[in-house]
């Protein structure tokens, strides 16, 4: 466990995160979130984190070492897409028991990594450490070093257990977890002026698919995503890459820094989401590469991509133009999205009433007051009573957020999409963004909301008394609603 301390606190010491450096050394010293103890995973905690960080590599048995309910509450619950391998969306868990506890569950691991290579053979078993076996003191960073020996084939410890922290802990230790015992162990078999590593981009709803043709087309190569729709040796060696761009910071930061620093491969932040963020993004991989010795012409090709691109997207905007002109927005997300969706919406005439920077670091929130101005309202953490008066009060006329927050606009009887990690539309890149605003136009435009905004029957009949006792019996509570029996229920 001292060695998972240091760690913890290295990751706390993040030289490349303008937010802890803006501390004095004593406040960085107490890293970014306050500590949880077993069980307070709130908003997820660190095993949760390091499990959707790296459960994007597709051709990995991810087995989780700990009681089975933790494989349950993080299974499949990222929309990362993959090209090839489907081994990844398997669960797997080694479910210890009582008897486990008491006698330790190292032999039970080391029988379950066995389990999993003579029955499926992947590229490697990623072992995931959780509360329980933490607490009893399992050393999975031994059982996998001598499961590696054993079987030939990678065995990665990942050690996060949920009580070191929150979710955005996790991705960082699942970060070093890969620095550590995964980057760096193999060679490509071939190399280009033209390689780039696309790190925090997770491929959901197969996002990274809308952006990949395009970096084709200016003949730039993804030599590894981390962790998007990759596979186990194209991260092994993404240490030869030319360059790299910095998708969500708040995530993986760690990789972007120390890779530049072991390696060599300077690296942007950047977002695929919006018209001008994609161009730039487009325009500072060239840039990068061209700077790391690829021919000067690649400018060029990706100039003249990004005008055919973006005169194109223009077009397709045209429907949609005086539909969508000064509808306002409340974006309940964080992170990179915090500010890369505010600037998608306000190219196509909407206005943001508001954001949320929960998870955002420094400058993120930076970016927002460019974009929105200095008075923009940003919103640390809005509870849900909070959100339902700004919709019922129409000072929003959409709401974009995670699915947790859905209930909230539905009782408020206004129009909500899904922004976050769990929809099923990809929002990336030119072609992305036609659909996010076709998406909002479809939502906003839904004839259920006049149906619904209808008064009820016993209304219309007169009734507004019987209405009105009915209304003042539900309440709106923590993401969602509670019905209490009414008057007319009763009789």
């Amino acid at each position: 466990m001292s060695t998972l301390s240091s760690k913890v606190q290295e990751v706390f010491d993040e030289p490349a995160c303008g937010k802890n450096q803006a501390k004095g050394e004593k406040e960085r010293k107490k890293g970014c979130t306050k500590q949880l103890v077993p069980g307070a995973a709130a908003g997820g905690c660190a095993f949760d984190g390091a499990k959707i960080a790296l459960q994007p590599i597709t051709d990995v048995a991810h087995l989780v070492h700990g009681p089975i309910a933790c494989e349950g509450n993080s299974w499949d619950n990222r929309g990362a897409k993959s090209s090839g391998s489907s081994l990844y969306r398997t669960g797997f868990t080694t479910d210890i028991n009582e008897l486990d506890v008491v006698y330790g569950g190292e032999k039970h691991l080391f029988k379950s990594v066995k389990e999993i290579f003579d029955k499926y053979d992947p590229a490697a078993v990623f072992v995931y450490q959780t509360c329980v076996t933490a607490l009893i003191g399992d050393d999975i960073e031994a059982v996998c070093k001598a499961a590696t020996q054993k079987f030939g084939k990678p065995v990665i410890p990942i050690d996060a257990p949920g009580f070191v922290g929150n979710k955005n802990l996790g991705n960082k230790l699942a970060g070093e977890a890969l620095l550590d015992y995964v980057i760096g162990t193999e060679e490509p078999d071939t190399t280009t002026p033209y390689d780039i590593n696309i790190i925090g981009e997770y491929n959901l709803a197969g996002e990274l698919w809308q952006v990949k043709p395009l970096l084709d087309e200016m003949g730039v190569r993804i030599l590894s995503c981390i962790s998007g729709d990759a596979k186990y040796r194209e991260v092994a060696y993404s240490h030869r890459a030319k360059a790299a761009m910095m998708v969500c910071s708040k995530a993986m930061i760690n990789i972007a820094r120390k890779m530049e620093e072991r390696y060599e491969i300077p690296f942007f932040e950047g977002s695929f989401y919006g018209i001008t963020d994609m161009s730039d993004s487009l325009r500072n991989i060239a840039r990068l590469l061209v700077d790391k010795g690829a021919p000067a012409d690649l400018l060029e090709r990706t100039e003249a991509i990004i005008r055919r691109e973006e005169a194109a997207f223009w077009v397709q905007m045209v429907p949609y133009k005086d539909r969508l002109k000064g509808v306002k927005v409340l974006l309940i997300t964080g992170g990179v999205k915090s500010w890369s969706v505010v600037s998608a919406l306000q190219e196509v005439g909407m206005e943001i009433v508001g954001t949320s920077v929960k998870k955002s670091t420094l400058e993120d929130k930076q970016k927002i007051k460019e974009l929105m101005g200095e008075d923009a309202h940003m919103v640390d953490d809005m509870t849900p009573r909070e959100m339902y008066k700004m919709l019922k009060d129409a000072e929003a006329d959409i709401m974009l957020s995670g699915g947790r927050s859905q209930f909230i606009a539905l009782k408020a009887k206004m129009p909500w999409l899904d922004i976050n990690q769990e929809r099923h539309h990809a929002y990336a890149g030119y072609d992305g963004m036609v659909t996010l605003v076709r998406e909002i136009a479809n939502a906003l435009y839904n004839p259920i909301w006049e149906q619904v905004r209808k008064p009820a029957p016993w209304e219309m009949q007169g009734d507004k008394k019987l209405a009105t006792e009915n209304t003042e019996h539900t309440e709106v509570l923590l993401g969602g609603f509670r019905s209490v029996p009414s008057v007319a229920s009763v009789v």
